[in-house]
């Protein structure tokens, strides 16, 4: 298949990915033949492989409906199948939210959410745990008219009476809209599914691109897990405005509740002017149109305070035609190029910014770990150098002196050790006491709380007092969590100086770690929860507490979410706090023994005396290869880092 260039840049970041992987690899091959690694190191190398391996790109596509999102994502993801495989027809047609990807684990396939679990307060994270409770069918990639009849799915719809419509929070008696999608028999149409999950192997898919197609405002507000979860995970956010309508009131209630709150002034944040081609009069000069279209997009920019080139206006449906038909003069009238120019500048670099800040992070606090480990064993080779050269020619008496003086300090070494153990009880302690704020235990039950409560009062006031014990409970747990790792640095800090004075041990400063990206988080959640709880706040007792039920449980899925990757990112800054000590001490005590064993060796026979000294002018050499070789390795891996992907090319049909 031709690559277009948002395909090109997508491979050559795949290929950056993959080199960094390889150059990491090869540090970690490395330190093993060396034997300088050890598990700690090794585990912590191979959680930043798994991460970078797996590893993905998502995309949200957001827009109130009969923007033409879905042909916008065919126009560019999927034209060279020549068909439109997601539907796409006049008026609405994504139903529920739809995700893209592939896993090689599975067969290609559409599952499909029944739109009855919302009866529940089950999330659709947790559902994806379970396979059974969704509705699959097999997608057959050799036929696209065959894939194209299967993935209609997403549009399908049944109709309900109101009582069911208002269970499944799809309907609302006192809402004006609501009302006037009741039929002559009193029925509602609703969706016949809740989320959709594509299996897929399309070659960006296969690669860790994700697409998320979203429905309109309605599916929006009544899906919290949209608002809570899936936007704000997305790595880019793609707006979509029509030319033909301009930006409405609903898509200006998106832009500001959904989107704009969250992603402030993120690269990875696009809107699209579509359906151009209405704008097309043939009664009209180019020079003219241009100027309309000029005029739509300074009045589009304008309601959504934003700059005018971070609008595209585009024609999907014009730029799929033209690349189904490879009619490039279509094409450059569409302006689609100018649109996956766009997102090849902006969403895939943005996306490697993050990955990048993320693992040089990580890889130099392990290479750093490393150089100073061997940096101490070179300094102390010099020493026993230094020692044993001084002894040449010296009689019994010295070799006898220096002997007692290697075993007082090893005596004095082996006293700082009590100190050592008994840091590493209070470590254990404060990493106990860590544990206990961020700990999966306490947030479950502050969960569990919460729902006892919200169940025992239905009304207003008791639905806000139970959610805001909730959010005091995790805002206090995350500022006691923060103390604590406050208290682990200075102990440690302290630790470190003390070892350095007073056994020459490298002061290693300690490893950022903060919890103030956790505590942002809960703050945009609660901020969320206030301004939806607004909005049902004059429900009737009953459709309140169920919205704000299946809004909690969505909620308390993100928080416990975020907790788990706490957990995880404290206990890799836990060893990296604790391991370069461990690694020193263990060096340290290793080195004196040594030099105790040679001393003794040459007070027993004097001809040992320059065995020994050959053999540590050796181990020096040796050790000189491996900075060396260090250094080409930490090379190698900052230019895999910093190395930026080939800029995209320019724009032709």
């Amino acid at each position: 298949m031709n690559l277009s260039t948002l395909t090109q840049q997508f491979e050559h970041y795949n290929a950056w990915r993959e080199n960094l992987i390889s150059r990491i690899s090869a540090y970690r091959d490395w330190l093993r033949a060396e034997e300088i690694s050890d598990w700690q190191i090794d585990l912590r190398l191979q959680h930043l492989m798994d991460r970078l391996a797996v590893d993905k790109l998502n995309v949200a596509f957001v827009a109130e409906f009969s923007r033409g999102k879905s042909e916008l994502i065919n126009a560019i993801f999927f034209a060279d199948y020549k068909k439109r495989l997601l539907p796409s027809t006049a008026g609405r047609t994504t139903m529920c939210p739809t995700e893209l990807s592939y896993d090689a684990g599975k067969p290609p396939c559409i599952q499909l959410l029944p739109i009855s679990t919302r009866a529940g307060n089950v999330t659709t994270t947790e559902y994806k745990r379970y396979p059974d409770e969704w509705t699959t069918y097999p997608l057959n990639t050799d036929s696209a008219d065959e894939m194209l009849e299967t993935l209609q799915r997403v549009s399908d719809t049944r109709r309900v009476t109101q009582e069911e419509a208002e269970k499944f929070g799809l309907f609302r008696a006192q809402d004006a809209n609501s009302l006037l999608a009741v039929a002559a028999d009193g029925t509602v149409e609703i969706p016949e599914w809740r989320h959709a999950l594509i299996n897929f192997p399309h070659p960006l898919l296969q690669k860790g691109l994700v697409i998320l197609d979203t429905p309109g405002l309605n599916a929006i507000g009544t899906e919290p897990e949209l608002t809570l979860n899936l936007l704000p995970n997305a790595h880019a956010i793609i707006f979509i405005l029509a030319a033909d309508t301009g930006v409405t009131k609903s898509d200006i209630d998106i832009w500001r509740n959904h989107i704009a709150s969250m992603q402030g002034g993120h690269r990875g944040h696009l809107v699209v002017l579509n359906k151009i081609d209405g704008l097309w009069d043939e009664l009209k000069t180019q020079a003219e149109i241009d100027e309309e279209l000029h005029k739509q997009v300074l009045s589009c920019a304008s309601m959504l305070d934003l700059d005018a080139g971070q609008i595209y206006p585009v024609s999907a449906q014009k730029g799929l035609l033209a690349k189904i038909n490879d009619d490039h003069a279509l094409l450059k009238k569409s302006r689609l190029l100018e649109l996956e120019f766009a997102l090849s500048d902006q969403l895939i670099p943005s996306k490697q910014d993050i990955v990048c800040d993320n693992t040089a992070g990580e890889m130099g606090d392990l290479i750093t770990n490393t150089h100073e480990l061997l940096n101490s064993r070179m300094i102390n080779i010099d020493e026993q150098l230094e020692e044993l050269t001084g002894l040449r020619g010296k009689n019994e008496e010295v070799v006898r002196h220096m002997m007692s003086k290697i075993e007082e300090e090893k005596a004095r070494f082996e006293k700082g050790l009590q100190q050592f153990h008994a840091l590493r009880s209070v470590f254990s302690h404060h990493s106990n006491e860590l544990f206990s704020y961020l700990g999966m235990e306490r947030i479950k039950n502050d969960v569990r709380k919460t729902r006892i409560a919200m169940e025992n009062s239905r009304f207003s006031a008791g639905l806000r007092n139970a959610m805001g014990t909730f959010f005091f409970n995790v805002n206090q747990n995350v500022t006691q969590s923060a103390k604590t790792i406050e208290e682990i640095k200075a102990m440690m800090s302290a630790m470190y100086k003390k070892f350095s004075a007073e056994h020459g041990l490298a002061e290693v400063s300690p490893p950022v770690y903060s919890t103030f990206k956790y505590k942002k988080e809960m703050e945009r959640l609660e901020d969320s929860y206030n301004k939806h709880f607004n909005t049902l706040f004059n429900m009737l007792t009953n459709e309140q507490y169920t919205l704000t039920a299946k809004f909690f449980e969505t909620l308390a899925s993100r928080v416990i979410n975020i907790y788990e990757v706490a957990n995880r990112e404290a206990d890799n800054w836990l060893k990296a706090m604790m391991s370069p000590m461990e690694t020193q001490v263990r060096e340290h005590q290793m080195q004196l023994r040594r030099r105790l064993e040679s001393i003794k060796r040459i007070h027993k026979a004097t001809d040992t005396l320059e065995d020994r000294i050959a053999e540590l002018q050796e181990m020096r050499i040796i050790i000189g290869d491996q900075l060396l070789a260090l250094k080409r390795i930490h090379l190698d891996i900052e230019h895999a880092l910093t190395s930026s992907l080939p800029a995209a090319g320019p724009i032709a049909a």
